[in-house]
């Protein structure tokens, strides 16, 4: 075993890296920590990274992301996330759903296909990182 304190990085091949950066700093709050040229942008989330890369349109296959999750602290914020997402014409993939074991999601897609879990996790959601 490795030892870790979680997942805390994530990259991502975006088509359009301003548009993809853009998404997750208006939807997610994400803050920009580098963008050091046009094919690469930093962000963080205080406890998170997220790197943006330009690749290839994301066609789809074997070897693409399922989705990526973004923990949200409460049941309430979460249901506020999704009545936001539907105002602001963010597409909706799966809609909200409380799920048997007492977490709280639903999922949406950014600019490039990738698909998001905004989720609220019982055992996840309390634990507060700096």
């Amino acid at each position: 075993m490795i030892k870790n304190r979680g997942m805390r990085h994530l990259a991502l091949k975006v088509a359009d890296v301003e548009r993809a950066r853009d998404f997750y700093v208006r939807v997610f709050g994400m803050k920009i920590v580098w963008q050091p040229d046009a094919d690469n942008a930093y962000l963080s989330s205080g406890c998170d990274n997220l790197a943006l890369h330009r690749g290839q349109e994301n066609r789809g296959g074997a070897d693409r992301l399922d989705h990526l999750g973004f923990i949200v602290p409460t049941i309430a914020d979460v249901e506020a996330g999704y009545a936001w997402a539907q105002r602001s014409g963010v597409e909706i993939v799966h809609a909200l759903k409380h799920h048997r074991d007492g977490s709280v999601s639903f999922y949406i897609r950014d600019p490039d296909g990738n698909v998001i879990q905004a989720l609220y996790e019982p055992a996840i959601s309390p634990q507060f990182f700096q």
